[in-house]
């Protein structure tokens, strides 16, 4: 059994022009026979889902329908389910991730993502909050800066499609490394992905995640770690960790998450 593809990306996806991600998620779901489901949750945006249903169906996507879970009973409603159980593909929007967290998490919506998508029978991916909302920890909120900072990010359970990774997003262009950072020192378990815009980790069912998009793919990896201070650092002051890994992937770059091996893409590569 093969696991789907999880795609997170970082926000402000090329939807015009180009459309370099979008395009593969369609791909990637079956081409002009995917069925893709738009969760438009995170957003308060009324006309969030026909603007993704336009983009998919001039993509070729021959089903683009929507789910517009406002509340946790509509994540009960028997047609919106036998709905969800037809697509081959979810595509989260941006917006709020604890709006997604706390309507769709713990209900019979995310359980039967979780399980299609670990099953190879669904493909899922998400922008901004939607990315964030994909691993088992989200980042809920935090502050912007480069230096690692006790109680600069805030932590809630998500979607759970990953156990062993953390999401951040508008990485580069909201100065995201700090709370990165300070979201892995809490437990040093995960590797952190932080995603520029316009950039999406593909992740496939063997673990392997490849860079598309015109930003770049940062991961932090504490495996090694030698020592955090986050347990003896006073409120909002800065914290020292020893030992982490960082590598910084571009289009075509991978990384394998289970022997935490990073490799350049072809193009970057010289000779």
């Amino acid at each position: 059994m093969t696991r789907g593809f999880i795609i997170p990306i970082g926000g402000a996806e090329e939807k015009i022009s180009g459309r370099t991600i979008l395009r593969r998620v369609v791909e990637v779901c079956g081409g002009d026979e995917a069925r893709i489901a738009i969760i438009p949750t995170a957003s308060r945006l009324p006309k969030m889902s026909s603007h993704y249903e336009k983009i998919f169906k001039d993509l070729g996507v021959g089903d683009v329908f929507s789910l517009p879970f406002e509340k946790r009973s509509d994540c009960r409603r028997s047609d919106w389910l036998s709905r969800l159980e037809t697509a081959t593909g979810v595509f989260m929007t941006g917006g709020n991730q604890l709006r997604l967290s706390t309507t769709i998490g713990g209900t019979p919506v995310a359980e039967r993502i979780r399980d299609r998508n670990l099953e190879g029978s669904l493909h899922v991916a998400g922008t901004s909050a939607g990315a964030s909302f994909m691993a088992e920890h989200m980042i809920a909120y935090g502050e912007e800066g480069s230096t690692p900072c006790a109680d600069m990010v805030t932590l809630v359970p998500g979607l759970g499609l990953k156990r062993n990774m953390i999401v951040d997003q508008h990485f580069r262009e909201r100065d995201r490394l700090g709370r990165l950072l300070t979201a892995i020192s809490y437990n040093p378990r995960p590797i952190g992905i932080g995603l520029d815009e316009n950039t999406a980790a593909f992740i496939s069912g063997s673990n392997v995640l490849e860079v598309v998009g015109s930003g770049a793919l940062t991961v932090v990896d504490p495996s090694d770690m030698e020592f955090s201070s986050m347990d003896s650092t006073r409120s909002h002051a800065p914290v020292s960790l020893i030992n982490i890994r960082l590598h910084v992937l571009v289009e075509g770059g991978t990384y394998d998450i289970d022997s935490r091996l990073a490799r350049p893409g072809l193009a970057t590569v010289k000779g």
